[in-house]
């Protein structure tokens, strides 16, 4: 089954809590076997930054389905969970975000979805977790502790495990 690298983020709410609740739905949407879950880390606002610090992990999944059912399905969670896409601020404040950054190595590039993700090299609240759980992983033929090598990481910590 294709591998599929997953970023979560948000800012609004409990945001913890609903990661974890989001991703219990991912694997039950999607059909989805979890293989990895990184530590949740605090972020600074990235794009439009006044506004509450970022809690951001990144998941690694199986799942039998294509990238635009599993697409329509992360959208449909985030709406569940309190997310309005056709009605936000592009950057501002959220519940729950939900990134496909890579899926195996397929490479996509439609209107509706670009992978692996088009900024993930530029994003470290995206590369520090996801070099916890994947550090060797090449995409776009870049290995992902070498592509977090190469970007600031001020402001990023790792939050203790709940329990």
């Amino acid at each position: 089954m294709p591998s599929v690298l997953i970023a979560l983020g948000g800012n609004v709410g409990d945001v913890r809590t609903t990661f974890r609740k989001a991703i219990a739905n991912i694997c039950g949407m999607a059909q989805a076997a979890l293989l990895a879950r990184s530590a949740d880390y605090s972020t600074p606002p990235w794009g439009e930054e006044q506004q509450q610090s970022f809690t951001n992990a990144c998941i690694e999944i199986e799942t039998s389905l294509d990238p635009h059912a599993l697409l329509f399905t992360l959208h449909k969670i985030e709406t569940r969970f309190g997310r309005d896409r056709a009605n936000e601020r592009r950057w501002g404040p959220r519940t729950l975000d939900l990134d496909m950054v890579a899926y195996d190595d397929i490479k996509l590039d439609k209107p509706e979805l670009t992978l692996p993700h088009p900024r993930l090299f530029e994003r470290a609240f995206v590369l520090v977790p996801l070099a916890e759980i994947v550090p060797d992983r090449v995409i776009a033929g870049r290995r992902v502790a070498d592509a977090l090598a190469g970007v600031s990481t001020d402001g990023i910590f790792r939050l203790p495990d709940l329990d």
